[in-house]
């Protein structure tokens, strides 16, 4: 597991003087990928509040190893070959960032309570501040943002354009 980084911005709209928070790690798409992602998620959140001290709720926390989790299960079942994951902190959100070797975007289907299974694009989308996915020249990249503080009344922090 690489170890979380904090580099200095520049070139993607942040002021220079803030530094980015991140840590990428590949995985080989084998059956540990996704017990390895949430554990790469939570390790993150951990040490962005005790090296960074900046805060992260709980729900943050959960949230971020669900959609972690749920995005390489996906990526595993469509994809051959290894997956890259992306954990970064852009302002007040944890970005997570997947990109694996099928570049057929992901659509998610209509809701149906009688359907077994095949939630998990829904689920992402309903916890995320934003959801975008981008075809890249081999395969697909999707980002995820998600609040890492709960609004203070208890209400889900509204979406975000990315």
């Amino acid at each position: 597991m690489a170890a979380t980084e904090s580099v200095p911005a520049g070139g993607d709209g942040i002021v220079p003087s803030e530094r980015v928070i991140q840590n990428t790690v590949a995985l080989d798409g084998d059956n540990a990928d996704i017990a390895r992602a949430r554990r790469l998620a939570s390790a993150f959140l951990t040490g962005v509040q005790a090296e960074h001290g900046l805060p992260v709720s709980q729900r943050a926390m959960d949230l971020t190893q669900l959609v972690v989790s749920e995005l390489v299960t996906n990526s595993r079942k469509y994809a051959p070959g290894p997956i890259l994951v992306d954990l970064r902190i852009a302002g007040d959100t944890v970005e997570v960032v997947v990109w694996d070797s099928n570049s057929v975007l992901p659509v998610a289907r209509a809701a149906d309570a009688g359907r077994v299974g095949q939630h998990g694009l829904e689920i992402v989308m309903a916890v995320a501040q934003s959801f975008a996915a981008h075809r890249e020249p081999v395969g697909k990249r999707i980002a995820v943002r998600i609040a890492l503080l709960d609004d203070p009344d208890g209400a889900v922090a509204g979406r975000t354009p990315f």
